[in-house]
């Protein structure tokens, strides 16, 4: 079977990565975690704008090894479409690379995490409670300006699991009626 990618996408501290592991585990396969979070330990510090289609890169670059590994899933926690719409937010353009590697979103199912638990700060990489519900904000339009089908899971991870897997079951649904 191919590798059918899934972006998970949403603003931080709303769940992303957690959901990631948990759909690997469910389908047993592999997930690809936000590089982001490496960068800022790495470096201890916020990336600067000059950083950002790097960053992408190396996420994109990351994905493509993880899809060898998956078996059927691949998660992806974040993607340069993320790293696009915090460009915007922090410095109020996009970098033309970075635009290129935004443009070729391609996923089989797009997943964006609300932001409905507690906002839980984690040192440089996490701002407010009032940034991450603009960064939701932005997302939602971004995805429907670009009209790219996606399904917002919502509550705890216990209740976004399952809202998850109707929505990767229902991608399945029309490959299967057609055999």
């Amino acid at each position: 079977m191919a590798v059918r990618r899934v972006a998970i996408l949403g603003a931080e501290s709303s769940g992303k990565s957690t959901l990631a592991a948990a759909l690997a585990v469910h389908y047993r396969t592999v997930w690809v975690p936000e590089y982001l979070r490496e960068f800022v330990e790495k470096h201890a510090r916020v990336p600067y704008e000059s950083d950002q289609f790097r960053i992408a890169q190396v996420q994109m670059e990351r994905e493509h090894a993880a899809a060898a590994l998956a078996d059927g899933w691949l998660f992806c926690d974040t993607t340069p479409f993320m790293t696009a719409i915090y460009s915007g937010v922090y410095w109020g353009r996009v970098d033309p690379l970075l635009c290129a590697l935004d443009r070729l979103h391609n996923y089989a199912v797009t997943l964006v995490t609300a932001p409905d638990g507690p906002w839980v700060p984690d040192g440089l990489q996490r701002e407010s409670a009032a940034v991450r519900q603009s960064v939701h904000e932005a997302v939602i339009d971004k995805l429907e300006r670009r009209s790219i089908a996606y399904t917002l899971v919502t509550g705890s991870l216990e209740q976004r699991l399952p809202q998850a897997v109707r929505a990767l079951e229902q991608h399945l649904l029309p490959a299967r009626t057609n055999r």
